[in-house]
């Protein structure tokens, strides 16, 4: 098979089998609905004719936003990781690299724990402090990380990042420590959880996916001149500092949304871009998108699995990823350790 052909087959392969688990997602639950009623539902509410029936409230207004909200969730998380991946030539890397995820947790717990709410639509005041804390912590780590190194060094991002994560957990500590009856909902909300979605959070969802993905995704070709070096990428005509600095804070704005909006889920933007190596190689222009793709597919199995399982229980979807992702993690580095023995 050519190789033009056979990206034409992984596309398509891709693209049914999201159509398979957004479907899959929609029909089960706590309450199975059988595919066509599914089908009829939905066709409804396309013709305008929404229904109000039990069925059609918990697909149209439970079910629908929050399988949409997983597969953006999961989307920017795995197009992040692979693009940090990428800039820091880290395979460890993803998009909490910098501790924006971290600041962003903090931001939610100081808004839970001292009851800060506004009048923003069905924004929230977690979501909007989350927010807000994920763009200070961004702006901190990189500010200091320029003022110890104007190069913007990958080792210097790394430590900065890492002992900014630090600090925030400790501060994370301190408030639960002091959170009282809201110890739950904090300890819920840091492992992950759709349980509150609405339209609202996808549309937010949606909005930062299209403007960050249409930032990140044309660097596909100078993340690629990355992967030979900082130093021959500017000889070839990358502005190495310039890409960095771009590219992590639409990282980092991208992954502090998603925290706002689910809550702690880790290792989406860890696992998936190495699974995605597998099937498309390493070219970012393959791989940026593959990425997208496979982490929606997968954020939306993990949430179906979350309120499924032990239904009517639901557990933190962060806990579902966990041991998916270091069990698949495991898995891989155990499998390249045997190919590099056989070399």
């Amino acid at each position: 098979m050519k190789r033009g052909q056979r990206r034409v087959w992984i596309v398509l392969a891709g693209i049914l089998l999201t159509g398979f688990v957004f479907m899959l997602c929609l029909c089960l639950g706590s309450v199975p609905i059988a595919v066509r009623e599914t089908m009829n539902v939905l066709r409804s509410a396309l013709t305008g004719a929404v229904r109000d029936d039990y069925i059609g409230i918990i697909l149209l207004r439970r079910r629908l936003p929050r399988i949409l909200c997983a597969g953006l969730i999961g989307a920017s998380l795995s197009l992040s990781g692979a693009v940090m991946q990428g800039l820091l030539r880290n395979s460890l890397a993803d998009g909490s690299t910098l501790g924006v995820s971290s600041g962003a947790s903090l931001g939610a717990a100081v808004a839970i724990v001292t009851g800060f709410s506004v009048a923003m639509g069905d924004l929230t005041g977690t979501t909007l402090m989350a927010i807000l804390f994920a763009a200070l912590s961004l702006a901190g780590v990189l500010g200091l990380a320029y003022a110890l190194d104007k190069s913007l060094s990958t080792q210097t991002i790394i430590l900065l990042g890492v002992v900014y994560g630090m600090l925030v957990s400790a501060l994370l500590t301190l408030l639960i420590t002091f959170s009282g009856e809201k110890l739950r909902t904090i300890t819920f909300w840091t492992l992950g959880s759709l349980a509150s979605v609405n339209w609202s959070s996808m549309l937010l969802l949606t909005g930062a996916f299209v403007i960050f993905g249409a930032i990140l995704l044309p660097h596909a070709a100078v993340l690629d001149l990355f992967a030979l070096g900082e130093s021959r990428a500017a000889h070839l005509g990358a502005n190495v500092r310039r890409t960095k600095i771009v590219c992590m804070a639409a990282v980092c704005a991208l992954c502090g949304v998603c925290v706002s909006v689910g809550g702690g889920i880790g290792f989406v933007g860890l696992v998936t871009p190495h699974m995605a190596r597998l099937v498309v190689g390493p070219s970012h222009k393959r791989l940026l998108p593959a990425c997208a793709l496979g982490g929606a597919n997968f954020l939306m199995l993990c949430d179906l699995a979350a309120r499924a399982l032990f239904s009517p229980l639901e557990l933190p979807i962060g806990v579902i990823t966990s041991i998916i992702g270091a069990a698949v993690f495991i898995a891989l580095y155990a499998k390249r350790g045997r190919n590099d023995a056989n070399a």
